[in-house]
């Protein structure tokens, strides 16, 4: 039997299953993110997972001003499990995973940090924490003009 983790020859290991995905983010799953450009000021994102099923779930997000209020409309499109797992689904020779630990607002946690080589000579970094199944609980990577990118999960509540 293969691997549901590796999704085809050539690539490492994800750090989640589509059904672990699936079975980590039910009806009204909302995580809010802070967003840091190396440029520009900060801000906060929210995700929100709604209507999922076996095959994927539909994800609204928006913006939250500096109010602490919604800023804008909500977006949302439908998503499957198998694309979310793609998303951690890099070159065996482009990724190195390391286990680590990262300091999150929401406390400290164990992760696999994903080192990712990008084809222009800058690595991007995603920490994966098993707590916390789907996207990276944080990520770094290289702004366009310099300096970095970084992205950090402030919350993951249940409704």
């Amino acid at each position: 039997m293969s691997d549901p983790h590796v999704l085809e020859p050539g690539t490492a290991p994800t750090p989640f299953t589509a059904d672990e995905i699936r079975a980590g983010r039910p009806d009204g799953r909302t995580i809010t993110l802070l967003v840091e450009p190396a440029e520009g000021p900060s801000w906060q994102r929210v995700n929100r997972f709604v209507a999922p099923d076996e095959d994927g779930a539909t994800v609204q997000r928006w913006r939250i001003g500096t109010d602490g209020r919604r800023d804008g409309e909500i977006e949302e499109g439908r998503t499957t499990w198998l694309q979310l797992q793609g998303h951690a689904s890099f070159p065996v020779s482009a990724v190195t995973v390391t286990p680590d630990t990262v300091e999150l607002p929401l406390g400290t946690v164990d992760a696999l940090r994903y080192a990712v080589d990008d084809d222009a000579g800058g690595v991007a970094t995603f920490w994966f924490a098993p707590g916390f199944p789907g996207m990276p609980v944080r990520y770094e990577t290289p702004a366009e003009g310099g300096g970095t990118d970084r992205t950090t999960m402030v919350s993951d509540e249940l409704p």
